[in-house]
């Protein structure tokens, strides 16, 4: 119970991160009226800081060493490598898509999309706390979530600017609607196999190989983006811009720990709490966006108690893995509360 308390309030933690880096990541892709060249500043950074931690430090260095070696010994897949794939997807996915479709629709499809990925992933046993049932406390919980982010998104809907997206030509509109949804579901397998990574090596090493995979993907759609529209005239001078690397650095890492003590459902409930109860004190000291409404207030409060409600055992006790290493070489068992 103490490992689970912790994991929730590390969770909503991360959940502020998120809200925070969002907002840095946000400013630079308008500034530079490119968001996927915002996101490959934001690995960038983050994965040139976990480089000059590495070669400073040598038990990092073994962390890393740790990873080959479960790889080598078929402990860890070499597919549950990418989950910093998902993590890139997300935040390319915000910075082409909130100005296109406005904040509400990317909210709610992100959010949907990470909770019922969520308990497909702990049903499934993909993440380092092996198989979870889906009890009705879970399944009551995930719901009372999305009901409350449609709540809050009520309150006021962001403006559509010009689309970062332009040069998807027709396709823009289909594909920028759908985005959100897969971007909240790749984030729940980014925390589980993250996790997985985590484990075999150390929650550092998950976090330098998260950064370094996302940024290679990011920097091929770069690629792509700058044969079609080109290269940002300039880039601001505002340091706080660039920061967006080093709080994903952060909350990732957490992420890591978070995800062996709660699950990934209830890691992904504390920290959409998290996010939204951070955005709404942003929006209040540095409004740059819908006012605050007394929806928006609600729908934080539901959300909050829908991870009290997930929280809640109904039945037998969650089971520990069993049959987690079953065609996968994972090991059974994995630290639980």
């Amino acid at each position: 119970m103490v490992l689970r308390r912790w994991g929730l309030a590390l969770g909503l933690l991360i959940g502020a991160g998120v809200a925070v880096q969002g907002r840095i990541n946000g400013e630079l892709g308008a500034r530079l009226e490119d968001g996927v060249a915002a996101a490959v500043v934001s690995f960038g950074s983050g994965f040139v800081l976990l480089l000059i931690a590495v070669a400073l430090s040598p038990r990092l260095r073994a962390g890393l060493r740790g990873v080959r070696g479960a790889l080598a010994s078929g402990e860890l897949r070499y597919w549950q490598l990418l989950g910093g794939l998902c993590g890139a997807l997300f935040v390319a996915s915000q910075s082409l898509a909130v100005a296109a479709v406005g904040v509400t629709a990317f909210t709610v499809g992100a959010v949907s999309g990470q909770l019922v990925s969520s308990l497909v992933v702990d049903r499934l046993g993909i993440g380092p706390q092996g198989r979870t049932p889906v009890t009705a406390a879970r399944l009551g919980g995930a719901v009372l979530a999305v009901g409350a982010v449609l709540l809050a998104a009520s309150g006021g809907s962001g403006s559509a600017g010009p689309a970062t997206a332009s040069w998807l030509g027709d396709t823009a509109g289909p594909v920028l609607l759908i985005l959100p949804v897969l971007a909240g579901v790749g984030l729940a397998w980014q925390q589980a196999w993250n996790g997985r990574v985590g484990t075999s090596g150390s929650p550092f090493a998950a976090t330098v190989i998260n950064f370094g995979i996302g940024l290679l993907g990011l920097l091929v759609v770069e690629a792509l983006v700058l044969v079609r529209v080109g290269a940002p005239a300039e880039f601001p001078r505002e340091p706080w811009l660039y920061l967006g690397g080093a709080v994903g650095v952060l909350f990732i890492a957490a992420g890591v720990l978070v995800v062996r003590w709660v699950g990934v459902l209830l890691m992904g409930l504390s920290t959409v709490a998290g996010q939204l109860t951070t955005s709404v004190l942003l929006d209040w000291l540095l409004p740059a966006g819908a006012p605050l409404s007394a929806t928006k207030l609600i729908g934080c409060g539901l959300t909050l108690a829908a991870v009290i409600v997930a929280t809640l055992r109904t039945g037998s006790p969650e089971h520990k893995a069993v049959g987690s290493a079953e065609g996968r070489g994972h090991p059974r068992g994995a630290p639980g509360p």
